[in-house]
C-alpha cells in the first residue's frame, strides 16, 4: 500500500513539473542568462526599453531579439567597453542595469505573460486582422473584461477556446501566425487599454448569424464591429 502511494505521488509531481515547464512559451535561454538573436519575452523586452531610451534602438520595444536589437546590443557594448558580440550576458545585463536575480524570480510569471499575449494575439488575427489597430486592441479587452467577469472562466486560455464563442476557434483561423500588429495590440490590451469601456461581446454585423447576439444592446461600434455590456 505504501508503495502504491509512492507511486502516485511520484506522478503527481512529474505531471505538476510537465505542466510547469511545457505548458507555457518560455523565454529562451532564460536559465544560462544570456540572451541573442532570437530570444523573445519580457525580459528581451526590458533591455530594449532600456536600449530604446539611451538611443542605441531605434525601433519601439516589441519583446523579440532581432538584428535591429543584436546592432544595438553591439553599440551598446562598444561605448561601455564591453565584449562586443550582440548577446546580453552578465556583464551587459549589469551595465544596462537589469538584475539577473529579479529576471529568475520573474521567470514564471513573465513565461504565462507571453503565453496569453500570443494566444491573445492569435485570436485578434483571426478576429480582427482587417480592423484599424484600436478595433484589434478592442477584441483584445473583450477577450480580458471576460475575464473579469463572473459570467465567463476566469483565465484567458479559458475564455478563447470556451465552446462557441469565437469563430476563428471554430475555423481554425486562431492557428495562422498573427502580425505584429496584432502583436502589439494585444499586449496594448494586457498593459489596461479598452477602447470598449468594459464591453463583453462584439459581433460583425455584416456576418454575424446569431440572431441573440444581433439582439444585444449596441453600446459603441468601432471599425465593423458592434460592441456591448450585455
Amino acid at each position: 500500500m505504501c508503495g502504491k502511494k509512492i507511486i502516485c505521488v511520484a506522478i503527481i509531481f512529474f505531471l505538476i513539473m510537465d505542466m510547469f515547464f511545457f505548458g507555457y512559451e518560455v523565454d529562451k535561454n532564460v536559465f544560462g542568462m544570456n540572451y541573442s538573436w532570437g530570444a523573445t519575452g519580457e525580459i528581451v523586452f526590458e533591455i530594449q526599453k532600456k536600449l530604446n531610451r539611451w538611443g542605441y534602438l531605434e525601433n519601439e520595444p516589441d519583446g523579440i531579439f532581432g538584428y535591429k536589437t543584436y546592432d544595438a546590443v553591439k553599440k551598446f557594448q562598444e561605448k561601455n567597453n564591453l565584449k562586443v558580440d550582440g548577446i546580453v550576458g552578465p556583464q551587459t545585463f549589469e551595465a544596462l542595469g537589469i538584475s539577473q536575480q529579479e529576471n529568475h524570480k520573474n521567470f514564471f510569471v513573465s513565461s504565462n505573460r507571453e503565453h496569453n499575449i500570443w494566444l491573445l494575439a492569435c485570436l485578434i488575427n483571426g478576429e480582427a486582422r482587417g480592423e484599424n489597430y484600436i478595433g484589434k486592441v478592442a477584441v483584445g479587452a473583450v477577450v480580458l473584461n471576460r475575464v473579469k467577469s463572473s459570467s465567463f472562466p476566469n483565465t484567458i486560455p479559458e475564455v478563447i477556446y470556451q465552446t462557441g464563442q469565437f469563430d476563428s476557434v471554430y475555423d481554425g483561423q486562431i492557428n495562422l501566425l498573427p502580425s505584429d500588429s496584432c502583436l502589439n495590440a494585444a499586449r496594448d490590451a494586457m498593459n489596461g487599454w479598452d477602447p470598449t469601456n468594459g464591453a463583453i461581446y462584439y459581433w460583425n454585423n455584416e456576418k454575424a448569424n446569431n440572431r441573440w447576439i444581433k439582439n444585444l444592446a449596441v453600446n459603441l461600434k468601432i471599425g465593423n464591429h458592434s460592441f456591448s455590456f450585455g
